[in-house]
């Protein structure tokens, strides 16, 4: 077994093993500069489209970064003061939603599961009143944080100003820190290896861009089906069905718990419910059959039960700054896979050519 015992050999993986742990020691402040690192990804053929129409590219990355921070705020101020309303009307409600379990819910789960379970009125109605409060109080428990948490306020707003800073200076010199990254590329393997890095963009930059206008596309179709099924909180549970839809199968779970949670509080007949109920089923049909084959396509080679692994291993190992690694990593093994069985399938063990 003359590879195995190859120097060069035990020389690269006692590197990766080094690189490998030099990652999971510094992961707790490795999260903002690999968010930033893909967010750059994402928005660098914005800047390279600019550039090609002979702006510099110092400011077509300053014109993007106002783009995105434009877009944003626009959301917010769009979408926070509906998610405050809704969720003041949904507190309200909630003693409502609390006599409801106990009058009908309570019952049934002691009848078939002996689960003796009842919430109580009194709490619920503190817990709204609470969560309805004035400014003042709010205030108040914001300062006591600030006292008792103020270190994790630091780090969290020393990252908010970390992430911009740093994807500024990723965007400006991205192609300087790719041809640098490719002249330490061994010569032998160097065509070799730009070919799979290719392919690994190739995937990735498939599945990340098409998954975003997935999430768009089912946002938008969750929140008006469910506003034409007159559901009150049609607006938050809308986006955020929308938004679980990157994981297969957890979107439309997601949607439909609150959907129907919502929907039992607010409808007094079984027809509200069904409206609702059959809004998420043709929102799961439509995404299922219809969108994310179209848009992401199965050439990608993804497969949902490999993007649910990838993020719960890497997340429970890695934690925040695993789940960003989980996808590319995932794409660069699929690609490394690929090359591994066609060198299987060419080869004598296999029996080819």
């Amino acid at each position: 077994m003359p590879a195995l015992a190859s120097p060069q050999l035990w020389a690269w993986i006692t590197i990766a093993l080094a690189a490998g742990f030099l990652v999971w020691l510094l992961s707790p402040i490795l999260a903002p500069f690999l968010f930033a690192a893909v967010l750059a990804y994402i928005f660098d053929p914005l800047v390279e489209r600019l550039t090609r129409h002979r702006v510099a590219r110092t400011l077509a990355v300053v014109l993007v970064l106002l783009l995105a921070v434009a877009v944003a705020v626009a959301i917010m101020l769009v979408v926070l003061p509906l998610f405050y309303s809704e969720t003041r009307l949904l507190m309200e409600k909630l003693p409502r939603f609390v006599a409801w379990f106990n009058a009908h819910a309570a019952p049934w789960l002691k009848a078939r599961l002996d689960l003796d379970v009842r919430l109580d009125v009194e709490n619920a109605t503190q817990l709204g009143k609470q969560m309805l409060s004035e400014n003042e109080q709010l205030a108040k428990h914001l300062l006591a944080s600030l006292k008792t948490g103020g270190m994790v306020l630091i780090t969290i707003l020393a990252d908010l100003v970390l992430v911009p800073v740093v994807l500024f200076y990723l965007l400006r010199d991205w192609n300087l820190l790719l041809d640098r990254v490719d002249v330490l590329i061994p010569r032998r393997v160097h065509a070799k290896a730009r070919a799979m890095a290719a392919e690994v963009d190739a995937v990735l930059a498939q599945w990340l861009r098409g998954q975003v206008l997935v999430i768009a596309i089912m946002s938008v179709y969750y929140v008006l089906a469910l506003w034409l099924a007159r559901l009150e909180f049609a607006l938050p549970i809308g986006i955020l069905t929308g938004l679980a839809v990157i994981v297969p199968y957890v979107g439309v779970v997601t949607g439909l718990i609150l959907a129907t949670l919502t929907a039992l509080m607010q409808f007094d007949d079984p027809a509200g419910l069904l409206w609702v109920w059959l809004a998420i089923g043709i929102g799961q049909g439509l995404e299922a059959m219809v969108v994310t084959p179209l848009i992401v396509g199965e050439r990608i080679g993804l497969h949902p039960v490999v993007v649910i692994f990838a993020l719960l291993a890497f997340g429970q190992v890695f934690g925040f700054f695993g789940v960003l690694l989980a996808l590319p990593a995932s794409a660069a093994l699929l690609v490394g896979l690929r090359h591994l069985r066609a060198a299987y399938l060419a080869s004598r063990l296999h029996g080819g050519n």
